[in-house]
């Protein structure tokens, strides 16, 4: 099969034939319709991330339809439309029996624990526990960022985050994860503050339902004073979408008295400097959101197929394999507005 192969971390993948994946007892292999384009994957391919072995495959949010089934799998067969959570879980640990797969403690991950779906075909492990059916009608190109982006952005505003109706909240980090949570946020009855320095990306998170757009480049002040000038005082639930420490700070420091920060993006190794005076003084909540599990996808989807949430609007360019190396190599200047989508099977 093809696929997008890198040899060092850093250096530039190519497309280049590999053998075709088995699969393990317990799980299946897909052939992939649809993957996304993620700044993870990046993260990976940089050496961001420990136990990546090389050579490797990137790729971690997918589409498609299951190709071959191994032996202990009993709930699926060839030819079912799935995808599956960036957290495969392993279904038997403390952290799964509590209903916390996106926190295994054996999880598999595709594009970083073993070869992952930038390429024709993907293993995945733990089937029964991991795959979840596409909706009939729903496009590859949208349930491809369903497992990652959209997922853990759902989670983020609603599990972890408590959103409620009227609320404000903010969005720092208007990607892929950000946009999804500026249409979540406001599909809930919140008022949204998309917090960017791109021009593009504002305009797609006003596109949709974000109430105020904030330049985090030339806010008066700094994006958290903005923030909180925006809202009256300050966000009731934060979000840092991107992942760095500036965007974290300022989501902290743009909450008002016992406010809500949810971290959703992954932060570089080393310390990150936190205003923790305001943490103590304002009695403010830190918490971090992993993905999001299996069990927990049937609420999202009924929410998507009935139209409520648009996943679809948010994909942006759709290209084939072999332009895929150079859209990952060009995240290090820049995330596009809205989720680029691989289609490796044109």
């Amino acid at each position: 099969m093809r696929a997008v192969v890198f040899e060092e971390f850093g250096r530039p993948p190519r497309v280049r034939e590999v053998p075709e994946p088995v699969p393990p007892h317990d799980g299946v292999v897909v052939r992939v319709e649809a993957t996304g384009l993620c700044r993870s994957d990046w993260h990976g391919w940089l050496g961001h991330d420990d136990g990546i072995a090389l050579p490797h495959v990137p790729g971690h949010e997918l589409a498609g339809v299951v190709e071959a089934v191994g032996p202990g799998v009993t709930r699926w067969a060839p030819g079912a439309r799935v995808t599956v959570p960036f957290v495969c879980a392993c279904g038997r640990c403390p952290a799964c029996a509590r209903g916390d797969q996106q926190v295994c403690e054996r999880q598999q991950q595709p594009g970083f624990t073993h070869w992952g779906s930038f390429a024709e075909y993907v293993a995945l492990h733990q089937a029964d526990v991991n795959l979840v059916a596409l909706p009939d009608g729903m496009a590859y190109t949208t349930a491809a960022a369903l497992g990652c982006r959209f997922a853990t952005a759902y989670r983020a505003v609603v599990a972890q985050g408590r959103v409620r109706p009227g609320e404000w909240v903010a969005v720092h980090g208007c990607g892929g994860v950000g946009l999804s949570a500026v249409m979540i946020a406001a599909t809930c009855g919140a008022q949204v503050v998309a917090v960017d320095t791109a021009d593009a990306a504002l305009e797609r998170a006003t596109a949709l339902g974000a109430a105020v757009c904030v330049d985090a480049a030339r806010a008066d002040g700094g994006p958290a004073a903005a923030v909180r000038a925006a809202t009256g005082g300050g966000a009731h639930l934060s979000l840092d979408a991107l992942g760095s420490p500036e965007t974290c700070a300022a989501s902290v420091a743009g909450l008002r008295a016992r406010g809500r920060h949810v971290q959703v993006g992954l932060l570089p190794g080393g310390a990150t400097a936190v205003p923790m005076d305001r943490v103590v003084a304002l009695e403010l909540e830190l918490l971090g959101s992993h993905g999001m599990a299996a069990h927990a996808y049937p609420e999202m989807m009924r929410l998507v197929a009935a139209g409520v949430l648009r996943p679809d609007l948010l994909v942006g360019e759709v290209i084939g394999l072999d332009a895929a190396p150079a859209a990952l190599a060009a995240l290090s200047h820049g995330s596009p507005a809205g989720v680029t989508v691989i289609a490796p099977q044109r």
